[in-house]
């Protein structure tokens, strides 16, 4: 099942997002609990009594705490990386204010049925792979790192450092051969360096900083990929 929360302070727009929504569960027989708030500090309050959401919709224009602080009350306040937030506004123009919070993908009002299918499918497959680990050797032992904990890989010549939430840890092997074997999810931004996109908090034309305050180097022949993938549905 999916827990699933919607927070938007026009009611109508809850009532439409939250039956698409339930169309979308049943066509696909998917269980999904759906909780709504018209304020972000409702939202907030129930995060901190120990509230659970895989999925939040949130938007941005909120009339007291904004989508935007209430995003970065999840990921900073309350350390929560592994919730999908796609934001929701009646304005295109946000981009980069969105990065702090890592949004998983961001829709403009009127929001129709294939955008909201779209985001779902997407959420819930980053869901999954959060909880699906990655392994390496190192020596004789073998080790596993859950895929949402890890921030970056950096090629340090014939090792790879894994930069993940709370450790770092090195193994033998070649970064371009690693890239191929990983989820969509990291991509290179350099020839030493494959990050992942959940742990992105700011681009810049030749750097990427990380969730971990690390600023990364984005070499000249990945700066147009990058670009394109980093604002792909932000701007």
């Amino acid at each position: 099942m999916y827990n699933i929360g919607i927070c938007d302070d026009g009611k109508n727009t809850c009532a439409a997002i939250e039956e698409m929504i339930l169309q979308y569960a049943e066509k696909n027989k998917f269980r999904m609990d759906i909780q709504v708030w018209y304020a972000g500090e409702e939202l907030c309050q129930y995060l901190e009594q120990g509230g659970h959401l895989d999925i939040l919709f949130l938007d941005i224009e909120l009339i007291k705490l904004t989508g935007i602080e209430v995003g970065d009350f999840i990921r900073n306040g309350m350390e929560n990386r592994g919730m999908q937030i796609i934001y929701i506004s009646g304005h295109s123009a946000y981009a980069q204010k969105l990065f702090k919070t890592q949004p998983m993908d961001f829709l403009v009002k009127p929001i129709t049925m294939q955008q909201i299918e779209d985001s779902l499918e997407l959420a819930m497959k980053l869901t999954e792979r959060n909880s699906e680990r990655f392994g390496f050797q190192n020596g004789r032992d073998y080790y596993y790192i859950s895929y949402g904990d890890i921030l970056y890989f950096e090629s340090k010549g014939r090792k790879i450092k894994i930069v993940a939430v709370g450790e770092e840890e090195e193994f033998y092997g070649g970064i371009r051969v690693l890239e191929k074997k990983l989820p969509k999810e990291f991509f290179a931004i350099h020839h030493s360096f494959v990050i992942n996109q959940a742990h992105v908090v700011r681009y810049a034309y030749e750097t990427v900083e990380m969730d971990n305050n690390t600023i990364l180097s984005i070499s000249k022949a990945y700066r147009k990929q990058v670009r394109e993938r980093l604002l792909k549905g932000l701007s």
